[in-house]
């Protein structure tokens, strides 16, 4: 964050104010029951100030509670080891979205004369396309896990695509330190020879350590694209400005998808996978430059409390 952020605030400087409204929409595709669930963020803003420390530059508002929480660049030591203690006892997955097969086809309409589509995405008027070629690749290794860990993931898993809600333990850390998950058990004493690693075949080595157990797949996924070629924001000024905000996921999926390339013209509409099960859609409601805008929407109202728990994702 640190390293870009000159390039950050020239960026936004060259820019110039804007005001924009976006619309996310996020659908799943798998679990029981989900359609009648809501995901519900509130009301909230962020505000990135680039001539401030580090510890204050990026701030996240609660505006129906009145709280801020500034957001950190660098994890603790003990959500590290929460983290550690999660990879320990769950698959360890690995998935990327392959786009070098990704096509752009226009979209048709019209039942007996077709004809591209192109209609209105709020006040834009946006032309349509497909994108074909979307694959989603993912492995899975489970070689570290115990019959106890994968009854219990699978239970998880049950649970959740039913709408059932397990319970938790809190433990208050100033009191005592959370437990954390043993260490496993060492594996075998490995009795291959060197002679026997070298001279084994490219892309097969002989296993060294406990035997892996791994899985893989390839899944094809469909998304759909709206362009306007009118739109007063160019992609590069969006990209440039999308380096504040990548660290979220979201927005990070959002800016990898729009690095590829593109039809003419600037996206305003799109209905894109975010794996494992949710689709996401984002649509551009409005945009436009504001030379007026007061420098009181960039700053934590003074009645604002601190409240540093209040996004705990972040």
């Amino acid at each position: 964050m640190e390293i870009r952020r000159p390039d950050i605030v020239r960026a936004l400087n060259q820019m110039g104010n804007f005001s924009m409204k976006l619309k996310w929409d996020f659908q799943n595709t798998t679990l029981v029951d989900f359609s009648d669930m809501k995901w519900e963020r509130g009301d909230i803003s962020f505000v990135f100030i680039g001539d401030a420390k580090p510890s204050h530059s990026l701030t996240v508002m609660d505006n129906k509670m009145k709280v801020y929480q500034r957001l950190r660049y660098e994890e603790s030591e003990v959500e590290i080891e929460d983290e550690v203690d999660i990879l320990m006892s769950q698959d360890i997955v690995a998935a990327q979205m392959s786009t070098k097969s990704i096509t752009f086809t226009r979209a048709q309409s019209g039942w007996l004369f077709r004809e591209d589509k192109t209609e209105m995405v709020g006040p834009f008027m946006a032309d349509f396309y497909y994108i074909g070629g979307l694959y989603l690749e993912s492995r899975k290794r489970r070689e570290h896990l115990t019959a106890e860990d994968l009854q219990r993931n699978r239970a998880m898993v049950e649970n959740f695509a039913h709408g059932a809600v397990t319970g938790s333990i809190a433990i208050d850390p100033y009191l005592e330190p959370p437990p954390r998950r043993r260490s496993l058990p060492p594996p075998p004493k490995c009795t291959v020879s060197w002679e026997e690693y070298i001279s084994s075949p490219p892309g097969e080595p002989p296993n060294l350590g406990r035997e892996i157990k791994c899985k893989g797949s390839v899944k094809g996924y469909k998304a759909t694209l709206a362009m306007d070629e009118q739109f007063p924001l160019s992609v590069d000024s969006l990209l440039n400005v999308l380096e504040v905000i990548a660290p979220f996921k979201h927005f990070k999926k959002l800016r990898e998808f729009v690095q590829m390339k593109l039809p003419p013209g600037f996206p305003v509409k799109l209905d894109i996978p975010i794996p494992p099960f949710v689709t996401s859609r984002i649509t551009f409601q409005d945009f436009q430059f504001d030379d007026s805008l007061s420098n009181d929407l960039f700053e934590v109202p003074s009645d604002y409390v601190e409240d540093p728990n209040r996004f705990p994702e972040f």
